[in-house]
This record gives structure tokens, sequence and C-alpha cells, in this order.
């Protein structure tokens, strides 16, 4: 979707409403990101709108900072994908996969992403897992920190439930602590652990590619 350069329209500030509605929309779709929102989107802070080519808008705070993309198109259906800077400001409150190093090259070269990337020793998938309910610390609860049952991800970054098809899902990389590409799933983790083959993510954004290069001032 963004292999080439991007030529982006003037920036179109919001009205009030609609930034309420795009904030509300982005903590529905990522609840781990509730702590941080204040510094995400601030209160007097300007969100505005660039659209871009192929029915695609970027949201920006203050002109200069991405936050998050809508694609008009049939695979992701104006679903909020966060920008990768984004990504690497908040790692930890977003879905992830991970694909082993052989797969690094494709991906940052704008191919599809597919199954055995992911099902190979070097690639990880989410591990499901029950996490019990615990009491939060007095900190936790002045600072209005969430924690979202069964959701997130553990002390070895295994994401603690399976993610379906139309999910957003950040792509980390094996031996790399930063993520790399970011997209909309094509088929479910558990489908794709089951099957062990086909695309997984098509159309992402990934790192180096027209979405990171684009200059926003």
């Amino acid at each position: 979707m963004f292999k080439k350069d991007i030529t982006p329209s003037p920036k179109q500030k919001l009205k009030s409403s609609i930034q309420r509605n795009l904030r509300q929309s982005l903590l529905t779709t990522y609840p781990l990101l509730t702590p941080h929102i204040d510094d995400i989107i601030p209160k007097k802070a300007s969100l505005e709108q660039i659209k871009l080519p192929d029915r695609v808008s970027l949201y920006v705070i203050d002109g200069t900072t991405p936050l998050f993309f809508q694609a008009d198109t049939p695979s992701q259906q104006n679903t909020i994908v966060p920008h990768l800077k984004l990504v690497h400001r908040f790692p930890q409150c977003f879905p992830t996969i991970r694909i082993d190093r052989g797969a690094i090259r494709f991906v940052l070269s704008g191919a599809t992403l597919m199954a055995p990337g992911l099902t190979s020793k070097g690639g990880r998938l989410p591990q499901p897992h029950e996490r019990p309910p615990r009491e939060k610390s007095a900190a936790e609860v002045e600072n209005d920190e969430i924690e979202v049952p069964n959701e997130g991800a553990d002390e070895e970054g295994h994401w603690s439930r399976e993610l379906e098809k139309g999910e957003p899902v950040v792509v980390l990389a094996e031996g790399k602590e930063e993520a790399c590409a970011v997209g909309v799933l094509v088929a479910g983790t558990k489908e794709i652990k089951e099957k062990g083959k086909g695309p997984v993510i098509e159309e992402a954004h990934f790192l180096g590619d027209g979405l990171w290069r684009m200059a926003l001032d």
C-alpha cells in the first residue's frame, strides 16, 4: 500500500465531535492505550486528517506527529491501524506476532507476509493463557491504569489471546527490539497455526516505506 513515496493532501483540522469519536474508536480497538491517551491525543491539541492515495486517511497531532491511519478498502474497512511511530512509543499496548529472521527482508520489501514466517522456530503466534485477576496497587489506581482481562503481552512477549481475521496486528522480528510492520490480518491466528500456509497480512505499513518516510512539516 505504501511502497512508493507519498504526496499527501493539505492537512484538515477535524471538528471536536469527530476528534472525540476517533479518540474513543482508538481506545475501543486498543484498550491498553487508555492510561496513555492524554499523551497521545492531548485535549488541547489539534487532531488533523491527511488524505493519501488509495482511499487512505492519516491522522496526525499538531501537524507533525503521525498516530494512525484508516484505509477504505475491502481488506481493511476503515480499521484503525497505528502508525509505526506510535507503536514504537507504546510497544506493549498492541497485539503482536513475530516473524523469523528469514522473513524480515521480504516484509521490509513490501511482500505479503506468509504463514511459514510465523510458524517456524523463530516465529511466534499468540499463546492464549488465562491470567488470574489481581488487585491494583495504589499507584495504578491513582494513575487510572487498566488491565484488560486475558489481553496483553506476558513476560516473554506472548500475546494472551487469539486474534481474529480483520484485526490489526503489529509485526515483530526475531532478534529485533522494535516492530517492523503493522497491518490487518487476513486470517485468524488460530487458523494460521492449523493450516501453516497462506497469506497473513497484505498491504502492510513497514519500516522505510512511503508512509514512514513521508514528511509532515
